[in-house]
């Protein structure tokens, strides 16, 4: 295995990122420069979280067009792992690589809290360590947050078992007052098809160490590094 963490201008988590795959991990954490044109070898690819050029235009749809993700794309299409935190997630999705589109928050507010997501499938490579109804405590930091698709789309990411992750209770249950953005059926991560391209709005790297006293991110990288 070899980690590559894409950098963008504006990435602001790709050190996060780096820190914990680097302590639960003694593989190689490669940094990618958003200019590179190959993967330098990296097996495992992240998209940290930030402000890809400042989301000037929308959020995510300027770094699509990076020379690195043209080589993500090819990573991603011969099966390889990719996934994509909080802006990465935009990017994802404005590079067609996931289904849908992150918009505005339904309070038109950025919003930085803490948030208590469950698994929606507990067979991912994100998701192993975990069990159905369990809930964990990560936070968002987001803007345009809210998972939107149309009903077709929405049909198969349910019935495929492509919901990574949904906003819930600290007790694991769903309700319209744990969801913060607003979005569909509670959304918070989904995955493509083949299942090794990966995408969610919340945090974990910022709650994988002990500095904020809090653990439950380390889950979601437990299974990948196992």
């Amino acid at each position: 295995m070899k980690f590559g963490v894409v950098v963008f201008p504006g990435s602001n988590c790709d050190q996060d990122l780096i820190e914990v795959l680097s302590t639960y991990s003694d593989q190689t954490v490669e940094k990618l420069w958003h200019k590179d044109s190959d993967l330098k070898g990296c097996t495992h690819i992240f998209l940290p979280g930030g402000f890809s050029y400042g989301d000037y235009l929308r959020s995510g749809a300027i770094a699509k067009l990076s020379p690195v993700m043209d080589a993500v794309a090819e990573h991603a299409a011969n099966g390889g792992f990719v996934m994509g935190i909080c802006n990465g997630f935009q990017i994802l999705c404005e590079s067609g690589l996931l289904p849908g589109a992150l918009l505005r928050n339904t309070s038109m507010k950025f919003i930085c809290q803490n948030v208590h997501l469950t698994p929606g499938n507990t067979e991912l490579a994100i998701t192993k360590s975990l069990e159905m109804g369990q809930a964990i405590e990560v936070p968002i930091a987001h803007g345009e947050g809210r998972f939107y698709c149309d009903e077709q789309t929405l049909a198969k990411l349910e019935a495929n078992g492509q919901v990574v992750f949904r906003y819930c209770s600290p007790e694991g249950e769903l309700g319209d007052q744990h969801n913060p953005n607003g979005s569909l059926n509670h959304i918070a991560g989904i995955c493509n098809a083949g299942k090794n391209v990966f995408g969610m709005m919340p945090h974990p790297e910022r709650c994988a160490t002990d500095f904020l006293r809090n653990l439950d991110g380390r889950s979601v990288f437990d299974g990948l590094l196992a």
